[in-house]
């Protein structure tokens, strides 16, 4: 338990993957609290993204335990890793969003395949996260007709779409200009604080990991190096975390 006693709605013990001879996580141990957002850092190629996709079920580990609301998942069938998606969705790099939808397809189509039958039902709740990430009356266009910031907030109104209890991002402003990545950054810690959802943020952008993180985790290595708040990074003797501390300055 953390200092002000929230419990922990993620916990990763012992996390190993490797694709093929390459061991990319090897040991990964980490623990995200209830209603904070986590930052994942790291350079490129060290396993950030593989280790978000395990927190919902799209890997599967080698060895280790991903625990997800006080359940854990190894032992879960796809159906019930469905039912686990339902309250941690994620937020892909480039979105990840179907060319062949409207933006309003796009965003109801979580809650289609999640059982919502009522087509006013389904009009309200699309209506109602596109407002939530300033898109109203976008619903009609498709996603070629947008720019890359509309897009990341697309698909950010599609994994609000079924509230859930934490919000997985990966990347969420490569390839984004500094004004368009200031505003992702500010939904971000607003929704995030708005909504009480539990967050993991994977970045290599140290600059926006401090507009919206709680805490930080390093990982080096395909382990966890350093975790702590904005301070102790800052203030870190760690010689890696004080370079990515350089480079935000």
């Amino acid at each position: 338990m953390n200092r002000d006693h929230r419990r922990p709605f993620i916990v990763i013990r012992g996390l190993e993957k490797s694709f093929g001879p390459k061991q990319v996580l090897r040991g990964v141990d980490l623990e995200v609290f209830e209603g904070e957002t986590m930052v994942v850092l790291g350079g490129s190629g060290e396993g950030k993204s593989v280790l978000l996709r395990h927190i919902n079920g799209l890997e599967r580990p080698d060895r280790g335990e991903i625990v997800v609301d006080g359940q854990s998942l190894n032992e879960l069938s796809e159906d019930e890793l469905d039912e686990v998606r339902k309250k941690v969705s994620m937020v892909f790099q480039l979105g990840a969003l179907f060319d062949s939808l409207t933006v309003f397809g796009n965003v109801a189509y979580p809650l289609q395949e999640h059982g919502w039958t009522s087509e006013a039902k389904v009009r309200e709740r699309v209506h109602e996260v596109l407002a939530m990430v300033e898109l109203s009356g976008v619903g009609d266009l498709f996603p070629a007709e947008l720019s890359g910031g509309m897009k990341k907030r697309v698909a950010l109104a599609r994994a609000l779409a079924l509230e859930p209890k934490a919000v997985l991002y990966d990347e969420p402003t490569t390839g984004l200009d500094p004004l368009v990545t200031h505003r992702i950054d500010l939904m971000i810690r607003s929704l995030q604080s708005r909504l009480g959802f539990t967050s993991v943020v994977v970045t290599h952008d140290l600059k926006s990991a401090f507009k919206v993180g709680d805490r930080f985790a390093l990982l080096d290595r395909g382990r966890i190096r350093f975790s702590g708040t904005a301070e102790e990074v800052r203030s870190t003797s760690d010689e890696l975390m004080r370079e990515f501390v350089m480079t935000a300055l």
